[in-house]
Parts: C-alpha cells; sequence; structure tokens
C-alpha cells in the first residue's frame, strides 16, 4: 500500500500525507524544498505518530526519478503535486513554470507506466476553465484560453494524462480544485509560504500578525456585488481527504473511465471583502488594507458546482470560510511564537 506523493510537504501535499497515513497507507515523499520546508516532516510526524519516508529529489532531473522508481518498485500509487503555483509569478517568469511544471509531469509518467499498478490523482485547478461563462462551474464547462502561464501548464498537463492514459496502464483522477486554504487543526502543519506570499490568506494573517504592513486588494472594480474578485475558497483538510477518496476508487477499480475529472470546492464563491471581514470576525483583528489596481491573470469570478464530487466520490466539504480562516491564524500564531 505505498504512495507516492510529490511535493508530499507542501501546503496541499503535507496535509494528504496525513489523511494517508491516516488511513493505513504507507507514503513516500519528494519535495525540493524550494517552496517548504524539511520541518513539515515533523509537524505530520505529531499528527499521525508517524514519519512519512522521505527523498529531496527535483522531479526536473530525469535520471534522480528514473532512480527513484527502481528503488520504490511497489509504488500502487501517485498523488502528484510538485508545481510551481503563484499566477503572477508565472506571468513574469513563463519558462520556469513551463520546465518545473511540464518536465516533472512527463518523468514520473514515463516511469508510472512501467508499473504494474499505474494509479495517478493529478493537482488539477480550476483555472483551466479561465473566465467561465457560467456560475457555478461544471466539469463540462469549456477549458477557456489560459489567462497565466501557471494556468496553461495545468491545462496541458490534462491533455498529457489524457494522452497517455490512451495507450498505456495508467488510470487517473484529475482534481480541479478551487482555492484551498486553512491549515490543520493541530496547528502543526499549515500555509508557509517562502518570502512574499503570493495567495490572500497567507497574506491576510502575515497582515494581521505584524509582518506586512498592509494587505494589497487587487481591483475594486469588478462586475460583483463589492466590486472584487470572487472566488471559492476550501479548507485545505477537505482537500486533503478528497485525494484519499480518489485514489481508493482507482485502487478498488471503481472508476468508470480511464480518466475521471471532478471539480474540488464548497460550492460557495466570497470576495476579497466578504474574506476580510470573516477573518476580522474569527481572529477579532482589524485588517488594514488599501484597494491597488488590478492584476494581471485574475479572473473575475469562479466557483464550483460540486455535484459531480459529491454524488460520485460521495466526498463533500465540511468546513466553512470562517473554519478555515481561524485555522490559518490558529497556524500562523503558533509558527510565529
Amino acid at each position: 500500500m505505498k504512495i507516492l506523493v510529490t511535493g508530499g510537504l507542501g501546503f496541499i501535499g503535507s496535509h494528504t500525507v496525513v489523511e494517508l497515513q491516516n488511513e493505513g497507507f504507507e507514503v513516500v515523499a519528494i519535495d525540493n524544498l524550494s517552496n517548504s520546508s524539511i520541518e513539515v516532516l515533523d509537524g505530520i510526524e505529531k499528527i499521525t505518530g508517524k514519519k512519512p519516508i522521505f527523498e529531496k529529489i527535483d522531479l526536473r532531473e530525469k535520471s534522480a526519478v528514473q532512480n527513484f522508481f527502481k528503488k520504490h518498485q511497489d509504488i500502487i500509487g501517485v498523488i502528484h503535486f510538485a508545481a510551481s503555483k503563484a499566477v503572477g509569478e508565472s506571468v513574469e517568469n513563463p519558462l520556469l513554470y513551463y520546465e518545473n511544471n511540464i518536465n516533472s509531469l512527463v518523468y514520473v509518467l514515463q516511469e508510472l507506466a512501467n508499473l504494474p499498478q499505474a494509479n495517478f490523482i493529478f493537482s488539477s485547478s480550476c483555472t483551466v476553465y479561465g473566465q467561465a461563462e457560467k456560475m457555478p462551474i461544471t466539469e463540462d464547462a469549456s477549458v477557456q484560453p489560459a489567462n497565466s502561464p501557471y494556468g496553461n501548464t495545468k491545462q496541458i498537463g490534462e491533455e498529457i494524462i489524457n494522452d497517455v492514459a490512451k495507450v498505456t496502464n495508467i488510470n487517473a483522477v484529475l482534481l480541479r480544485y478551487f482555492n484551498p486554504i486553512g491549515a490543520h487543526s493541530s496547528a502543526e502543519i499549515g500555509e508557509l509560504p517562502i518570502g512574499v506570499p503570493q495567495n490572500l490568506v497567507p497574506y491576510i494573517t502575515q497582515t494581521a500578525y505584524g509582518l506586512r504592513k498592509e494587505l494589497s486588494v487587487y481591483g475594486n472594480d469588478y462586475p460583483t456585488p463589492d466590486g472584487t474578485c470572487i472566488r471559492d475558497y476550501i479548507h485545505v483538510v477537505d482537500l486533503a481527504k478528497a485525494h484519499v477518496v480518489a485514489l481508493q476508487r482507482l485502487l478498488n477499480k471503481q472508476n468508470l473511465e480511464k480518466v475521471e475529472t471532478f471539480n474540488l470546492g464548497t460550492g460557495k464563491g466570497s470576495s476579497v471583502l466578504e474574506v476580510i471581514t470573516a477573518f476580522e470576525k474569527v481572529s477579532g483583528q482589524k485588517l488594514p488594507y488599501k484597494i491597488v489596481g488590478r492584476r494581471e491573470g485574475d479572473v473575475i469570478s469562479a466557483y464550483a458546482n460540486t455535484d459531480k464530487a459529491n454524488k460520485v466520490l460521495g466526498w463533500e466539504a465540511a468546513f466553512s470560510l470562517e473554519d478555515a480562516l481561524a485555522s490559518a491564524w490558529k497556524w500562523e500564531q503558533k509558527v510565529r511564537s
């Protein structure tokens, strides 16, 4: 029952490792530590009582990937998180994103296709929908031209997996998730970006803690009720549990197609200003922020229709926006103390 989790010490990866270990899987985590920390292993061990096997590998190095799979031929599934994930950074440095997100995926799939059990869960994104024409977004919504190189790498990644599954023994689930936030209730693991946060919630918690002077709200002139962008914010623990459910579906051969796709979100959209208000409520902190110009690559609104995941996977989000923000604030305070 050995599962490889690439990017296993990252934000979503580490929470998924916890849920896998809680379900009795043996986990091997790969990470190059470019946006994570080795201390995350200790947090996972404190929560689950067990430290996963860990190998520091950069998946862009093909020979390192080959050597890893030679050593671990008993892997029965891969959950692939390893990727760069900031929309703004991808606009500024597209080649980094194409190299990191595409090459690593190709090298992992090349090795996985040689294994007797080739089950693959792909960390995709709602960015593949671009600015969807209709809300909430269903899995049948057309994939729009990407608004950023990051979004494009997720679209290309999905296309690669679909092509490869047709001619190999690989079975895959593409999980298109919306905006993961929050932290484990123990506050032993959470989101800890290196450098300036690219995502809203860690920027909020760092501003509330005093590490940042103020939060920038990118645009208040969008065609939304309060003028700010709307997103579907999902608690990272809900998200992690969905990966385990999707993996078990493949292991139990319950998948109806070689490649299945599911949206993962709460089904509810919240604007940036609504998130700020909700954070102020759960934390008791007044948050300094300023309205600045729009950011390239941002879509106006994106929230999920989760009916398919609810019915087919038997999964649904259990935590509210307030729950997620409270856990993120608890984590921020613990990590700074």
